[in-house]
């Protein structure tokens, strides 16, 4: 069935359709920006600003009162604080400006990537369906993976910011290498491949095997010449990070710690990610094709990295999955488009599959909608957000910048992101020499049997001033004279001065 356009012009509802239906979801997320959900790792990204904000130059550590270097510390968070002091925008306002700025990225990066293997009109719409609605009948959330529910609560990160720019780095590369670009944009394409890798690690694998896959996958084959500025802008770019002052990139690779956090990455694979197996039927007809597809290429490198991640124990590799599932779920839309015999029974297929991992999602309008108009199914599928720590900073409270907090990890993981410090990080730390010692205290203070001298040592070496905890938490009691209750936050929280 065909319909009239604008202009007389007509178009299949197969190109109108995948338009309205990406709009929709943009504006969906346009909308989850103003309500910015509390979730996730959004409080040491929050905490990240607020030292850049307060000292650009040498912000220390930003969980708790050290003077050490943090990953968290890249080219984008230090504009994000420099923002924020320029302008004197809250903390959660800039969150808000760089989870505009990485959405206008990320539609910008794909349109412009996916126009590099098609130009047919209803392709980007479709490729951003895909990306977004394409995974499993389970919901999955993670930082750097594309999932409609996941990208709305991790849209602000550094890591969405760091995928839209992927985008366009692997377009810009394609484009580069077919044209047989000068020096000069081979630079910069190394310039912008360490600013990827700074500003998200992990996302800057995922983006650095998708340009070893332009690169292989190149038709005509780069000359000597065009590899010659390859290999310039990859110089360049390895100088770019070891030249950044606020942390050592390449200390990262001995980094330890990370494995049992990313375990779970490697359970569920077919209810989390299952729908994406049509994508990888379609990279096996592009394969068919040509031996050489740059996404079939992308995938077999990302598959590779995922798998050797399980078999040898290495679990933070499987980080590396959307380098397998981001050209699988782009090969799925442009193969709609590509004339052959069963293109209308695997457009048919890839209909049904959106609309389920449409329904798997669609807990995510409960972040723009009040949970009671939604209907009941879809309300099940709604998980709320946390409420938060602002309440401590309140004018009555007056927890100030800069103090330090005795609190679980939980609470750790949020405090921060309002200028105090915590004991202990609520996120693995590997620049923080005494994290183990720093961690032991904190489960030394609330344990039941810890004597209360030692209590009140463990608060006197880290200056603490203030106690966040919920009843029954444990540490020194209520009544105790070196506490005076200051604060009743959610739930029953108490917020405790530490006195003398």
């Amino acid at each position: 069935m065909r319909v009239a356009t604008k202009g007389g012009i007509r178009a299949p509802l197969r190109v109108l359709v995948p338009h309205a239906f990406a709009l929709l979801l943009v504006a969906l997320l346009l909308l989850v920006i103003v309500r910015l959900p509390w979730a996730g790792d959004l409080g040491i990204h929050a905490a990240t600003i607020e030292r850049l904000r307060n000292d650009p130059l040498h912000p220390g550590n930003p969980l708790v009162d050290a003077d050490t270097p943090s990953p968290y510390y890249s080219p984008w968070t230090l504009l994000l604080g420099c923002l924020a002091k320029a302008t004197g925008l809250g903390t959660f306002v800039v969150l808000r400006v760089a989870a505009a700025a990485g959405l206008g990225l990320l539609a910008t990066g794909v349109g412009h990537f996916v126009r590099t293997f098609s130009t047919r009109r209803g392709v980007m719409p479709l490729a951003v369906l895909c990306l977004l609605l394409l995974w499993g009948p389970g919901l999955f959330n993670w930082s750097g993976f594309l999932g409609l529910n996941s990208l709305a609560l991790t849209v602000s990160y550094p890591s969405t910011f760091a995928l839209g720019l992927s985008f366009h780095f692997w377009a810009l590369l394609r484009k580069a290498l077919r044209s047989a670009a000068g020096w000069r944009v081979f630079l910069g394409l190394g310039a912008l491949w360490a600013v990827i890798l700074l500003s998200h690690q992990f996302t800057g694998v995922v983006a650095s095997f998708g340009a070893l896959a332009m690169v292989l996958g190149a038709r005509p084959w780069p000359g000597r010449a065009v590899l010659l500025r390859v290999a310039g802008g990859l110089a360049l770019g390895f100088g770019v990070l070891a030249l950044w002052p606020y942390y050592s990139f390449f200390d990262l690779f001995g980094a330890g710690g990370l494995e049992e956090i990313h375990r779970s990455l490697y359970r569920n694979l077919l209810p989390h990610f299952g729908l994406a197996l049509l994508g990888v039927a379609a990279l096996a007809v592009r394969w068919r094709r040509d031996r050489r597809d740059p996404l079939a290429l992308f995938f077999a490198l990302g598959t590779l990295m995922f798998a050797a991640g399980g078999l040898t124990g290495h679990y933070s590799w499987g980080r590396v999955l959307p380098a397998a599932l981001l050209p699988a779920q782009v090969a799925a839309a442009l193969e709609v488009f590509e004339a052959g015999a069963l293109r209308r029974a695997f457009a048919a297929l890839l209909g049904a599959a959106l609309l389920l991992g449409a329904w798997t999602q669609a807990g995510t309008l409960g972040y723009v909608v009040p949970r009671g108009v939604l209907p009941g199914p879809v309300a099940a599928k709604y998980r709320p957000p946390w409420t938060g720590y602002h309440w401590l900073t309140s004018s009555r409270v007056r927890v100030r910048y800069g103090d330090v907090v005795m609190a679980k990890t939980f609470p750790a993981r949020q405090i921060p992101a309002y200028g105090p410090y915590t004991v202990a990080p609520g996120y693995p730390d590997f620049f923080l020499p005494d994290e183990g010692e720093r961690v032991a205290a904190v489960r030394e203070y609330f344990a039941p049997g810890t004597a209360r001298a030692e209590r009140l040592g463990i608060l006197r070496r880290y200056g603490v001033r203030w106690v966040v905890a919920y009843p029954g938490d444990g540490g020194l009691r209520a009544d105790d004279p070196a506490l005076r209750e200051a604060g009743v936050g959610p739930r029953g929280q108490v917020l405790y001065e530490v006195m003398g």
